[in-house]
């Protein structure tokens, strides 16, 4: 497996907007793409900062998967229209890869009952 952690900082004053377009729109093509987000956070210190994992099986995956995101005549449209009025919403997209540590065993792989909050 691979894991995409995707931090996104957001332009001042706009944190509504692209929570909005996540709930409304985004989370929804990824789905209907087949692109897993396993978790997302918004930032506890109050950054205008984003942070979500994806999961793909591998690098070809993840490839194959953005690049028709990319081109989705949805998404192209729902980025246009949430633009049109406040500009440019993300500042900045950083991408970091990861693979899970040999190593480490969550309860769920471990047969157990997980007891984190909200779990």
């Amino acid at each position: 497996m691979l894991y995409e952690l995707r931090i996104y900082t957001i332009h001042e004053g706009r944190m509504d907007a692209i929570q909005a377009r996540f709930a409304n729109h985004t989370l929804g093509i990824f789905e209907r793409l087949g692109m897993e987000v396993t978790d997302f956070w918004v930032d506890a210190g109050g950054r205008n900062k984003l942070y979500y994992m994806m999961r793909f099986t591998d690098e070809a995956e993840r490839e194959r998967l953005w690049s028709l995101f990319r081109q989705d005549p949805e998404w192209v449209e729902v980025k246009r229209k949430s633009e049109e009025n406040g500009g440019p919403i993300v500042e900045k997209i950083e991408e970091i890869f990861l693979s899970r540590a040999d190593f480490f065993r969550t309860a769920e792989h471990r047969g157990e009952q997980s007891y984190f909050i909200g779990d």
